[in-house]
């Protein structure tokens, strides 16, 4: 549970004391601070696309994320979710990446995770591409030791290199299981489809433990079926949500840079992230927002909302009647 504290919670500033076109574009609104000091969660941005094979503009990410996120209200009227009532939150701004190195890039991510958790934070990230996912559960594992992770991705991100490189968007996965980062036990890839090279693109991470849910298997029906045997498999224990906007269709997320075909709804993935509650969340993030292949905004739009849908299954957050 989060701590008692004194001084009265920070909240979103709301569109009747200045219109939601205008103020700071912070995410929802919230107040800005320089770090993680005595917060229960932050959200946090990694304008990084370095890591990128296809189409870039992921580091626009994070700030086309918090201006669509001015729509957002404090309160869940599906779950009846209150984050702001019980947690103590702001957006701590966005990690200074070196634009040009993609190894000092993921030790400077690294290091500001390393901060951001020490205290017990539980940090929501702004992507920025999914290489980012390396660094941070690198963070979080030295804090809570093996994560579960439910990742949603049309992609298992786990090649062994891209053009010989062994850190990219593509790798993260194969990385994450070999550095003993998770429970491979406790860890779900949700979503995964289209084309591959070889079928040890999907059996691979089979091999490791993971449950593969391929998005042909979810096609036409609800998944809160399929969150709850999974949230009996992964049981007590850290676990960490990642989230990879190509997980969903391109109709409904067309502003990402590997789109891919036949994937799941907006209302599938509320419900993965709704399906999460319970679970020991101790972050997550929302990557490979790529605003130039979305003028409507509609991607980020969608982000900023699944984000808010995180902030509501954290641990201690207050639900209304």
């Amino acid at each position: 549970m989060p701590p008692t504290r004194q001084a009265p919670r920070n909240q979103p500033l709301g569109g009747n004391e200045m219109p939601r076109f205008g103020g700071p574009a912070t995410m929802m609104r919230l107040p800005t601070q320089a770090d993680a000091k005595d917060l229960d969660a932050c959200f946090v941005g990694v304008p990084f696309d370095i890591g990128t094979s296809n189409r870039s503009g992921a580091r626009f990410g994070p700030r086309a994320i918090r201006a669509e996120s001015c729509l957002i209200r404090p309160y869940n009227m599906a779950t009846r979710a209150a984050p702001f009532d019980s947690l103590q939150v702001a957006d701590i701004g966005d990690v200074a990446i070196n634009t040009f190195n993609l190894a000092a890039s993921i030790a400077i991510i690294e290091q500001a995770y390393d901060i951001i958790v020490a205290d017990g934070c539980r940090p929501l990230t702004l992507g920025g591409d999914h290489t980012i996912v390396l660094p941070i559960l690198r963070a979080l594992h030295r804090k809570y030791g093996p994560l579960g992770v439910i990742h949603v991705d049309a992609h298992a991100d786990v090649n062994d290199v891209m053009f010989g490189e062994k850190i990219a968007h593509g790798t993260p996965f194969r990385r994450i299981a070999e550095e003993g980062l998770v429970d491979g036990r406790r860890v779900a890839q949700i979503g995964l489809r289209a084309s591959g090279y070889t079928a040890e693109d999907f059996d691979w991470p089979r091999s490791q433990g993971f449950r593969v849910v391929q998005a042909e298997s979810c096609w036409h029906k609800s998944l809160d079926p399929l969150m709850a045997e999974l949230r009996s498999e992964i049981g007590a224990g850290p676990v960490y949500i990642s989230f990879d906007i190509d997980g969903l269709d391109p109709a409904f997320a067309p502003g990402t840079g590997t789109p891919e075909i036949g994937g799941l709804t907006v209302m599938q993935g509320l419900e993965i992230i709704r399906g999460c509650r319970g679970l020991d969340i101790v972050g997550g993030d929302l990557v490979e927002v790529a605003p130039p292949y979305d003028p409507s905004g509609n991607t980020a739009l969608t982000a900023a909302n699944l984000l808010f849908e995180m902030l509501c299954v954290l641990p201690g957050v207050a639900y209304r009647n």
